[in-house]
């Protein structure tokens, strides 16, 4: 699928909008295209638009590609970059989706084979009044803004569902494997999410440090430099706080471990006690079950029941040593 987004007519209070128009298969591309988004593309689509704008659509394998030198170049004047943007986000199985962009004059085009939520937001906000951008330069960083502002929600999310589960593990009054499960299972997912989320923010980073460098003479214009600068800063902090969310899931993940530990502790702590417990009347009913010919004792009458007393404060002997010393 085509997707062309043009310039739209101005209007009395000198706003602009963006016209989001699907190229069919008989229609041309349209050479004042602020943004070609194709989703999903054809070979055939592919080859439009490169017949059109002069570049080459870059497969799905190259998109996938992740060395630099195939995924950040210039070719023609033309920027050709890729970045792995987050996708199903909310779901349990997060993926990485590559998206390549790619810039030529006015020009912006992206390739995707995934629907990020990211792009959708990007479209919503550009629906509204004033909110079309000049060039397919501006139009690259407002989306980039979008995939960060996106980013930094999911963030946000990730942080509340791991303070909801910090409580259920130190604030728990007596030991539930039910909760040590779940927590187990939540931190998993989203640490899992936030590592998803880094990678794409690091993905991102490159591409903006891409853009400000003046690769075989293509250069950004000045007034979007400052806006590189503060997007890269709000990512550069970002990815701080994905780091710091990181660690604490691995801070809950040592403090779950080291509290089944505990439990299973206190449960081998309870058949270690019993063991010993039982082992002095153990001895004596051994003693007393011996087959020799000569032992005294059995021909008392009361011998069976001096044996169960022996046994009795053996055991309870025992027991009140260990109590004694807090062993229990």
């Amino acid at each position: 699928m085509i997707i062309a987004y043009l310039p739209g007519q101005a209007s009395a209070e000198g706003r602009c909008n963006l016209e989001r128009v699907i190229i069919g298969e008989n229609d041309a591309v349209p050479a004042e295209a602020v943004w070609i988004d194709l989703l999903n593309p054809s070979r055939s689509e592919d080859a439009r638009v490169e017949a059109r704008l002069g570049i080459a659509i870059p497969t799905r394998e190259e998109t996938e590609n992740i060395e630099p030198s195939e995924v950040l170049y210039v070719e023609n004047g033309v920027r050709y970059m890729s970045a792995r943007i987050l996708c199903q986000s909310e779901s349990e199985t997060p993926k990485l989706a590559p998206i390549s962009f790619i810039l030529k004059d006015h020009h912006l085009v992206t390739v995707r084979y995934d629907e990020p939520r990211s792009f959708q937001m990007f479209v919503n906000r550009m629906a509204r009044p004033a909110a079309c951008t000049p060039t397919g330069d501006h139009m690259l960083i407002a989306l980039f803004e979008t995939v960060i502002d996106r980013a930094a929600e999911l963030l946000r999310m990730a942080g509340e569902r791991i303070d909801d589960v910090s409580p259920l593990v130190f604030g728990a009054q007596e030991s539930d494997p039910g909760v040590f499960r779940q927590t187990l299972q939540t931190m998993g997912l989203e640490g899992a999410r936030i590592s998803k989320v880094r990678e794409s923010l690091v993905s991102i980073e490159r591409m903006l440090l891409f853009l400000t460098a003046n690769t075989a003479g293509a250069t950004l214009p000045e007034n979007l430099r400052g806006e590189v600068r503060t997007t890269l800063r709000d990512l550069q902090s970002l990815e701080d706080h994905a780091t710091f969310l990181a660690s604490k899931i691995q801070f809950l993940l040592d403090a779950t471990l080291g509290l089944v530990n505990l439990e299973q502790n206190k449960i081998i702590k309870i058949f270690s006690v019993a063991a010993v417990i039982f082992l002095p009347p153990t001895l004596i009913a051994s003693i007393y079950g011996m087959n020799f010919k000569v032992m005294p004792e059995l021909e008392w009458a009361a011998g069976y029941p001096m044996a169960l007393a022996l046994m009795v404060a053996a055991a309870g002997g025992t027991y009140a040593f260990f109590k004694a010393k807090r062993w229990l």
